[in-house]
C-alpha cells in the first residue's frame, strides 16, 4: 500500500470517530438541559451534587446516543463487506 492510501484510511477512520461521537455530544447537551429542567437532580440522587448529578446524566446520554450512532453506522455497511460465519 503506498503512503496516500494509508493517509486515506488515517482520515476515513477519524471522520468515522467524529460522525460517531459528535453528534450523540451535542443531543446529550440538549437532551440534558431539557430533562433537568423537569427533573430536579437532588430528588433522583441525593448522596451526589448537582454538578455531579448533571455530568453524570449527560454521560448517560451521550452513551445512548452513541450506541444508537455505532447501530447506524453498521448497519450502514454494504453488506458483502459485512463478513458472515462462511467467510472467517
Amino acid at each position: 500500500m503506498n503512503e496516500q492510501g494509508s493517509e486515506d484510511q488515517g482520515i476515513g477512520r477519524c471522520q468515522s470517530w467524529v460522525s460517531l461521537l459528535w453528534p450523540p455530544f451535542l443531543v446529550a447537551g440538549i437532551a440534558t438541559i431539557i430533562f433537568f429542567t423537569a427533573f430536579d437532580p437532588l430528588d433522583m440522587m441525593p448522596n451526589v451534587s448537582r454538578i455531579g448529578s448533571y455530568t453524570v446524566g449527560f454521560f448517560l446520554f451521550w452513551l445512548l446516543g452513541t450506541m444508537s450512532s455505532a447501530g447506524t453506522q453498521y448497519f450502514m455497511k454494504p453488506c458483502d463487506l459485512v463478513k458472515t460465519k462462511k467467510d472467517l
